[in-house]
């Protein structure tokens, strides 16, 4: 099995260290990651500059490249041109720091690029582990519950024909996996406006998460009760619901 990892922290960020070396055992890994920090990039792709691709080492029989361009391009790249010799079966995005729940999936360069693996007709995967201060030990066992979950899946393949999985593991004790929907988040205070000491006017994105009370169901009620959260997701954003009601109104 050939298996292509990226991520959207960089080729050098622990967790996707650590799961390319556990994926190791049970695959061929290959590796095409930013070459730094590109979190929150959603699914942008560079078109209007050249992207700079460096040979690197991760470990002993892992082949790992770092580009200068987005999470989606890793993928693009890694399956289009640098591994594109190489049949890749499965795409793995993560493992991220942080997690990626509800509607924040929008945003996230790590959903992106297994969302390009879907694009490239590949069965894809992006894994993220619910907490910022994450130690080598604690992706080391997260990236155990992957190679479970890459084994107990891969005959049965099919399931990705229209859609990725989001994988989110809480920073708790693991009672065990729910199949969730996309649950909702919102933050407070997520714009703040500053002042520069030369007077120049600028602004922070973040915010505090607000408590929203949500679904039994959804990703971040399993992540909250120490559940690892396994959510399909799909490309196709057509609400099929307003298509008869659209075309009973006269538009022009």
């Amino acid at each position: 099995m050939n298996i292509l990892i990226t991520n959207d922290d960089g080729i050098q960020a622990d967790g996707i260290i650590a799961l390319a070396k556990a994926i190791k055992e049970i695959a061929n890994v290959y590796v095409v990651a930013p070459d730094t920090q590109r979190s929150a990039t959603g699914h942008a792709i560079t078109i209007h500059n050249p992207i700079m691709i460096k040979e690197e080492y991760i470990d002993d029989n892992i082949k790992a490249y770092s580009i200068s361009g987005t999470p989606a391009d890793c993928v693009k790249l890694g399956i289009e041109s640098i591994f594109k010799d190489v049949n890749i079966d499965l795409v793995l995005s993560g493992i991220n720091n942080g997690a990626n729940l509800g509607t924040d999936v929008i945003y996230s360069g790590t959903v992106s690029a297994a969302i390009e693996g879907l694009i490239q007709n590949k069965p894809a995967i992006a894994i993220s582990y619910d907490s910022f201060k994450v130690s080598n030990e604690e992706y080391i066992t997260a990236s155990k519950h992957v190679v479970n979950l890459v084994n107990n899946i891969k005959n049965n393949m099919h399931i990705f024909d229209d859609c990725i999985l989001n994988v989110n593991i809480p920073d708790r004790d693991i009672k065990g996996f729910k199949i969730t929907k996309l649950g909702i988040r919102k933050y407070e205070n997520d714009i703040e406006e500053r002042q520069s000491p030369h007077g120049k006017r600028y602004v922070w994105i973040g915010g505090k998460i607000k408590e929203i009370i949500q679904e039994e169901n959804s990703d971040i009620s399993a992540i909250e009760n120490g559940y690892i959260s396994i959510t399909p997701i799909n490309i196709d954003m057509t609400n099929m619901n307003k298509i008869e009601i659209l075309k009973n109104i006269d538009l022009l």
